[in-house]
């Protein structure tokens, strides 16, 4: 099945599909894969240690693959600053055609994507938050449903409601993001007025995920109830997988007069990148995952997760949903 509609022409793929910037994650390896499967994958800017070091993966995933694919800038606070402005300039003279930007504000940035002719995607929990990136310039809005990895807010809205309310008021394309793993879910996110999806936890269950084999076979063997929200007592609400330490680090948020600082050494992100994603000790450091692992039942390549998704997308649409209309009478 192909698809042709406002995501696809606009950022040239074939597939509505997105693999959104993950922190040790988006490198070169998976990114291409992605890209080479169609879809739109974007590489993580702040995963390389330095602007020059971006340079270097972004000219390395061009050698994997001649396909389309982005970069994302998450800009957030950080106890050591971070030459944003470098990474910029980076993705410019790179010649990078689209960014993600998440986190604070993409205003500062603006100015200089859209002098160069870049695309920006700004991703967004809240429909005030889409409206705002919307009157700020960005060309799409991904709208993160609170079954999402990672930082879905404090309004807890899940994505049957957020994505039409989001898509109801803005006039710029959204992506659907939060629990999508299945055609069925892209099938749903397109009825519901979105023009693609955006996954992480089922990419991270791909062959070619830089993160250790442990880690995949854990999303594999878990379920949608294996997630814990933390760092909600601080003000930043955080979705992650559910192992001893995320438990841990909930039960010492929620003692009275609790700060980040009683949980901080073990939510490190060094400790989980290296106890977790590099060396496999799923127990032993926070790692992100979203309510999408209750779909996700084996370790695939990305092009046979793409190709899967595509193919159940034309099975529903063509087969088990007029099939379904026409058991309730419908048509």
């Amino acid at each position: 099945m192909s698809f042709d509609n406002e995501f696809t022409r606009m950022f040239g793929v074939e597939h509505p599909l997105v693999c959104g910037g993950m922190l040790a994650v988006g490198t070169a390896e998976l990114i291409s894969a992605v890209a080479e499967a169609g879809a739109l994958g974007f590489l993580s800017a702040l995963t390389q240690p330095t602007p020059e070091a971006l340079a270097k993966e972004i000219a390395r995933c061009r050698e994997l693959t001649d396909r389309p694919f982005g970069v994302n800038l998450t800009i957030l606070p950080t106890i050591e600053p971070v030459p944003y402005e470098e990474y910029r300039a980076v993705i410019v003279d790179s010649g990078v055609g689209v960014v993600e930007t998440a986190g604070s504000n993409p205003a500062p940035h603006l100015a200089a994507f859209k002098a160069a002719g870049v695309k920006v995607i700004h991703k967004a929990v809240s429909v005030r938050h889409a409206l705002k990136a919307e009157a700020l310039g960005v060309d799409a809005v991904s709208i993160d449903g609170f079954e999402c990895a990672g930082h879905p807010g404090g309004d807890d809205v899940p994505g049957l409601v957020l994505i039409p309310a989001a898509t109801r008021r803005l006039r710029i394309p959204v992506i659907a993001s939060g629990g999508f793993a299945t055609g069925s879910g892209l099938v749903a996110a397109l009825a519901l007025g979105a023009c693609a999806v955006n996954m992480g936890t089922r990419f991270e269950a791909t062959l070619e995920a830089p993160i250790h084999p442990n880690v995949k076979a854990r999303i594999v063997a878990n379920d949608e109830r294996d997630t814990r929200i933390v760092f909600r007592e601080f003000g930043n609400t955080a979705r992650v997988a559910r192992n001893a330490v995320s438990e841990e680090i909930a039960r010492l948020g929620a003692r009275p007069g609790a700060t980040f600082a009683d949980v901080a050494a073990l939510a490190s992100g060094r400790r989980g990148r290296q106890r977790v994603l590099r060396d496999g000790e799923v127990e032993d450091g926070m790692w992100w995952a979203g309510q999408a692992q209750g779909l996700i039942d084996s370790v695939e390549s990305c092009a046979t997760v793409v190709d899967t998704i595509v193919r159940e997308a034309e099975s529903v649409i063509r087969g088990r949903l007029p099939q379904q209309l026409a058991r309730h009478g419908v048509g």
